[in-house]
């Protein structure tokens, strides 16, 4: 007889049917199932195949340890593989299919592997497809690839949400059973936050499955009671369906929720907890005992059949054989005869404690007895049973068969930090290791059997882990408890039944036997970590929960060694399998990470411009104009636009860091090759900066604005690092010079004008002489637009050509561009983008990054003459004159032209003598720059060559190994084109000025679905002036008294550093009058750099865990609170300005992807 269910009894709903289909087939289950019983009820106990051999596999432990039962659900975008059917929550409409099969799970051709187990045993993949070597890549290979795996993933991208939240607390209980129950309930009586995690749908453990009383109650009864109030409790947090996966540093817990088919949220969400104590009440897992057959659909662990048939009255056949160890196999049989069926109960012991006699009294025993191998095919049909005394062996009929080898305590995570779990002899059991960063193990999991230990141990853990946080402990009382076998837990350890005549297995996914292991320790890999990758033990997706220990045992009678000298391989989370999609959140596509747009992205917009991806930014490559074919042909006019008059591009993007301070002149010489101490006020200078090995990091350019007063530029890709290099030198380097730097990329939008007639357009928006007497190279201006507008006018150049960067604050940058466009349009002026931006810097022979690689110096890219030789000192100096940067071989800066001007020559190919092989040894050099240039009508490029200024007019080969292209180059100097020269006839009447329209606040909540709901709202917040308000060291407490004269509330950045915030409708000025900084302080306005929102409701904190990993609990962070943080990976100030109110600050270029992030999560919540 098959598996069925009873009519009667368990926990199931039988009001509510579910309908799934498995392979196919519809079938109905029972609110309460799980797609394992599910299966079981219809009689289908066939649900998977095993690795190696393809054998028949059926449920085996029931829980996360489930090793047989990986099924796939789903389909196309939403599919996924290698889920347990035990931890599958049965829903309506649940598509499931089994694994590793073809063409069907009843026939599988791969089941002939069977035969060839002789040729498969342990290591064979060593030993074989060594000959031909030939026939690897064709035929082993392949074979190999598609043998390897079970399920199989989908090629469509995932269609699921999923989250990332953090949470606080004082105490994190793993586990929800009687241990886990009790240790959360005398932490919340003492006052203590809680964290409770249970891998289960349910809460409870084995007090669901097991027929136990604890006081007036059954086990349902008690956790139902203890539940409530906890969840009453408003300083615990309940988390089924959650596994903690990891222990790692200071107290953070990784756990994920599988909330799949519940609600309208997101499928898994990923905890991050940090807990300043942990309790590992997570339980012990049956251990299995290994013989003959031990693998067939119908043999289980006698604790989940147990759970499965008081739990979802699941029944297994007429007659069940049980093989038992110790008490838990005569538990089993007491169930099993409860509900009616014939039991034979085989105990290996010889004399069987009274209590266990009785429990299981109306079983047919055979003590002294072990069953040698199970009976069947696809399902178990019979045992055959050896007395151990005599020898005498005999057959016996049975539907299913469970099995109970022992107890092996849950110590992975006890164990993620590197130590190790300790054999207990006594026991027979590997124990966990001692108490480590707060996290202890309590009941089963520190190898307490018996419920009313296990309650005990809960409640005596929950209560010092309260006392020992400060907390008044308030000892939750332990009741009395009537358990079968009268809590006997002992049990004999049997490695495996030697008298077997069918393969035993010890690994079931792997199909890993005795046999194998024995032959790993006669070839020599019998030490525990050998063994372990010579044989695949624990290797498979349940990580060796069920089979490691055995194999341990096993090991240790073969080497003639105990288990503890044998030990254990390493544990590491995650402890079940995770997701990719849940380990990454909303951090993927667009979200994959923050996306800044530049206070210009609106102009560019309106421009036509197509936007790419450049680091953090979205820049306009181009904008194309209509009859052009692609971005080539937007990019050559574009490019010729500015050589021949004028065009206009966003600059927006370069870092910008304000440096004040008495002592600014003195770092910012220690900081660059050349000497800033020089430089006149309203001056610019471009510099180098070298890293400490004397290579280069970034350049860029230094102006100065007053006589303590700076404005360094750098690279846009290289802004963030050259910032916290700047700010290590500050507090680390030379922490007694008096120098404030703070980032104002955000606080200007930067528009370029350039090209000969860029000064005829200037001279319309901005009120100022623009003259070459009055405005020469490298000259800084402070001016204002004829609109009022105050502003910064820099004459800087990147493309070569006459250019201007005019500098106004962010909110004012796309009235002050459409204002310059309107200005340029008699001279023709052209918006030009990245493309046409990087053509016209090749054409002048300007680098970047590309150049400044990581490997180069000055001397590399021809700008020697930049290092002072007059300086005692500045980083890196030191380091770039070791002879290995000096040397004459080295490779140097050039420009490359193809002989034949119709080839191509691409960044990342190698230059190589005419006629030499690519190699290593002939290589010369590398492109690291290569463009077409509509001014010269042919591909150009700037190489790193070696000796590369002495060898111009040579022929040489650039080679593209990728790319298969051979291309003859002439090297030359790397100026390909020359500025005009002489003064440009500006064309019709262009003396008129134009007047910047006013910018009109931008909604950066525009367009965004939810921003609100029911339980929390989010807005965004008025423009107010924003000051940073900063001072040396020493003067942190009137740097915060300054800074609360704003608003009346402490916004601290750093040590020195805090935000002011002014009133709605004030301007920057006057809050600088009204904040009356002392001497020594800098005030500096960041208003346009900032962006503030409102979030607030009884659910604010959870969507800011979502972002951050601040604890914004009460308690830890109360009204007027103030601190950094990242929401995701954007920076922000967050302030809670109510009991549920919040003020976000964010970095303006980053608004409006940290305005999707904060929506998309409101919509997720629950």
């Amino acid at each position: 007889m098959s598996f069925s269910r009873f009519d009667n009894g368990g926990l199931i709903d039988r009001s509510e049917r579910i309908g799934f289909s498995f392979d196919g087939k519809q079938l109905e289950g029972f609110a309460g199932d799980t797609l394992a019983s599910g299966l079981l009820a219809n009689g289908i106990s066939l649900m998977g195949r095993s690795f190696k051999y393809h054998r028949p596999r059926g449920l085996l432990s029931g829980g996360a340890s489930e090793p047989n039962a990986l099924v796939t659900l789903g389909d196309g975008a939403t599919r996924e593989p290698n889920l347990r059917a035990s931890m599958v929550t049965l829903r309506d409409g649940l598509v499931a299919e089994s694994q590793n099969r073809w063409p069907s799970l009843g026939f599988d051709v791969g089941a002939v592997n069977q035969t060839l187990s002789p040729f498969l045993g342990a290591g064979f993949y060593y030993k074989t497809f060594m000959w031909p070597a030939a026939l690897w890549e064709k035929l082993y290979e392949p074979l190999i690839r598609r043998a390897a795996g079970l399920g199989r993933a989908s090629h469509a991208p995932d269609a699921q949400e999923y989250e990332k939240r953090w949470a606080h607390c004082d105490l994190l209980v793993i586990g929800s059973g009687p241990t886990g129950l009790m240790a959360a309930l005398a932490a919340a009586r003492s006052g203590a936050r809680v964290v409770l995690c249970d891998e289960n749908a349910g809460f409870g453990g084995r007090l669901l499955k097991d027929r136990v009383e604890i006081g007036d109650a059954d086990g349902p009864g008690f956790v139902a009671g203890v539940i409530a109030e906890l969840a009453g409790n408003a300083n615990v947090r309940l988390l089924s369906n959650t596994t903690v996966f990891g222990a790692y540093d200071s107290g953070v817990y990784g756990a994920v929720e599988r909330r799949d088919g519940v609600g309208s949220g997101p499928a898994q969400r990923v905890w991050r907890i940090v807990a300043k104590r942990a309790v590992l009440a997570a339980g012990a897992e049956e251990r299995p005992l290994v013989f003959g057959g031990n693998d067939r659909p119908g043999v289980m662990t006698a604790s989940s059949l147990r759970g499965l048939v008081n739990g979802q009255a699941i029944r297994p056949g007429d007659h069940v054989a049980v093989f038992a160890t110790g008490g838990s196999g005569h538990e089993t049989a007491r169930d099993l005869l409860a509900r009616g069926l014939e039991v034979t109960l085989v105990d290996v012991r010889a004399d069987v404690p009274a209590a266990e006699l009785a429990a299981s009294q109306g079983a047919r025993l055979l003590n002294g007895h072990v069953v040698a191998d199970a009976l069947g095919g696809k399902v178990v049909s019979g045992v055959e049973v050896i007395d151990r005394t005599s020898g005498k062996r005999q057959k016996i009929k049975a539907n299913a068969l469970a099995m109970s080898g022992g107890w092996n305590p849950v110590v992975g995570l006890a164990c993620h930090r590197g130590d190790k779990p300790v054999w207990d002899e006594g026991t027979g059991m590997f124990l966990p290791p001692a108490e480590r960063d707060g996290l202890s193990a309590a009941g089963s999991a520190a190898g307490g059997l018996d419920l009313a230990g296990c309650l005990k141990s809960g409640a005596e853990a929950g209560a010092r882990a309260a006392s020992d946080l400060g907390f008044k402990p308030r000892k939750a009382d332990v009741p009395a408890v009537r358990e079968a076998c009268g809590g006997s837990t002992g049990f004999t350890t049997l490695w495996h039944v030697a008298e077997a005549k069918g393969k035993a297995f010890v690994d079931f996914q792997n199909d890993v036997t005795v046999s194998d292991l024995g032959l790993a320790v006669r070839e020599g890999y019998g030490h525990v970590e050998l063994a372990k990758r010579y044989t695949t033990t624990g290797m498979a997706t349940d990580q060796g929960k069920l089979s490691n220990v055995n194999a341990i045992g096993i090991l240790a009678e073969s080497r003639g060694l105990t288990p503890d000298q044998v030990g254990t391989t390493t544990f590491r989370p995650f402890y079940t399998p995770v997701s990719i999609g849940a380990l990454a959140g909303e951090l993927r596509g667009a979200h994959y990470r923050p996306v800044r747009r530049s206070p210009l992205h609106g102009w560019a917009e309106k421009q036509g411009a197509v936007f790419i991806e450049a680091g953090a930014w979205m820049r306009a490559s181009h904008f194309p104009r209509d009859g052009e074919a692609g971005w080539k042909q937007a990019c050559d006019r574009e490019t010729l636009a500015v050589r021949a008059s004028v065009g206009i591009s966003d600059a927006s993007t370069l870092g910008k860091i304000d440096l004040s301070g008495k002592d600014a002149a003195k770092f910012l010489d220690l900081i660059y090759t050349g000497k800033m101490s020089t430089l006149a006020i309203g001056k610019a200078r471009y510099g180098l900066m070298l890293r400490e090995d004397g290579l280069l990091m970034d350049d860029g350019t230094v102006s100065r604005l007053g006589e303590s007063h700076y404005l360094i530029t750098t690279t846009t890709a290289a802004a963030g690092e050259v910032m916290a290099h700047l700010e290590f030198c500050a507090q680390a380097l030379w922490p007694e010079l008096d120098v404030r730097l703070t980032s104002v990329t955000d606080q200007w939008a930067q528009i370029t004008v350039a090209g000969p007639l860029s000064r005829y357009v200037l001279a319309r928006i901005v009120d100022a002489d623009l003259s070459e007497e009055a405005m020469p190279f490298l000259a800084v201006r402070e001016v204002k637009l004829h609109s009022g507008l105050a502003a910064r006018l820099f004459r800087i150049s990147f493309s070569g050509e006459l250019a201007f960067e005019l500098a106004v604050p962010a909110r004012q940058g796309e009235a002050v561009a459409d204002a310059i466009v309107e200005a340029g349009k008699p001279f023709g002026i052209t918006p030009y983008g990245l493309e046409a931006l990087n053509v016209l810097r090749i054409e002048k022979g300007f680098i970047t990054h590309a150049e400044i690689d990581g490997r180069t110096t000055p001397g590399d890219l021809g700008l020697a003459k930049m290092v002072s030789t007059k300086k005692d000192d500045f980083i890196g100096r030191v380091m770039l004159s070791r002879e290995g940067l000096q040397r004459d071989d080295r490779e140097q800066l050039v420009g490359l032209r193809p002989v034949h001007p119709a080839h191509r020559v691409l960044a990342g190919g190698h230059v190589l003598e005419p006629d030499t092989a690519p190699t290593m040894a002939n290589d010369q050099g590398h492109v690291t720059s290569a463009c077409w240039s509509p001014h010269l009508n042919s591909t150009i490029a700037l190489a790193m060559l070696t000796r590369g200024r002495e060898r111009h007019g040579e022929t040489l080969v650039v080679w593209d190994g990728l790319r298969g292209i051979e291309t003859d180059v002439s090297v030359c100097a790397a100026v390909f084109v020359d500025a005009a020269e002489g003064d440009v006839v500006r064309p019709g009447r262009a003396d008129q000025s134009v007047l910047a329209a006013q910018a009109v606040p931008l909604d950066l909540l525009d367009g965004l679905s939810a921003s609100a709901s029911d339980r929390v709202w989010l807005t965004q917040l008025p423009d107010a002036p924003v000051c940073l308000v900063a001072g040396p060291a020493g003067k942190d407490a009137a740097v915060r008294r300054v800074a609360k004269k704003g608003d009346g509330l402490l916004r601290p950045v750093q040590p020195g550093q805090a935000l002011a915030v002014g009133n709605d409708g004030e301007s920057f000025a006057d809050l600088a009058v009204r904040l009356v900084a002392p001497a020594g302080l800098s005030l500096c306005d960041l208003s346009d750099a900032r962006v503030r929102f409102s979030i607030s409701g009884p659910e604010a904190s959870e969507i800011i865990a979502t972002q951050s990993g601040l604890d914004t609990n009460a308690p830890a962070f109360k009204t007027g609170a103030s601190a950094p943080t990242l929401f995701g990976h954007v920076p922000v100030q967050l302030t809670r300005t109510a009991a549920d109110s919040f003020e976000i600050m964010a970095f303006s270029t980053y608004a409006r992807d940290l305005a999707e992030s904060l929506t998309r999560a409101i919509v997720l919540a629950d």
